[in-house]
């Protein structure tokens, strides 16, 4: 039986997290983030340490690390990267057309002005974004992805 090479095998990181549904490494939340996504009777099924998972095709919004999961149509409102029409920051609005208009453009108007916002005190991350974290990197990665440089 041949083995496989170890520079080819995941090794778990010390902490993370995996998705039981879809095996994506989960995003940690705080409880913040959690009260703003999900109804009582949903967050109590988790433990208050849970994650995010942010593999768009995967039903499961949060689980914790007993495997216990939260759906995504138990959600509050839609999310992204669940739903691709919902925004890409949940603190400013910003969608996917949002920086299709701005590429269409041949700008950045959209996509500067919400990352400045983002990089402000008035971002509130962990209240309006699922995973609880800044949108900047998912912004600047779906608008380099359209852009065609990735």
């Amino acid at each position: 039986m041949k083995s496989m090479n170890k520079a080819f095998v995941r090794e778990p990181e010390p902490g993370a997290e995996y998705c039981p549904r879809c095996g994506s490494l989960g995003e940690p939340v705080g409880k913040e983030t959690l009260e703003s996504f999900l109804p009582a009777d949903a967050r109590g099924r988790l433990s208050e340490f849970a994650c995010f998972c942010p593999f768009p095709r995967c039903d499961v919004a949060y689980f914790d690390s007993f495997d216990r999961i939260v759906t995504v149509d138990l959600l509050v409102r839609p999310v992204y990267p669940k739903d691709a029409s919902a925004p890409l920051c949940g603190c400013f609005g910003l969608t996917e057309e949002d920086i299709e208009k701005d590429i269409e453009e041949g700008g950045v108007e959209r996509v500067r002005a919400v990352v400045a916002k983002a990089k402000s005190d008035e971002a509130r991350c962990a209240h309006l974004a699922a995973n609880g974290r800044s949108c900047i990197p998912e912004v600047q990665k779906y608008y380099m992805k359209r852009r065609g440089d990735v």
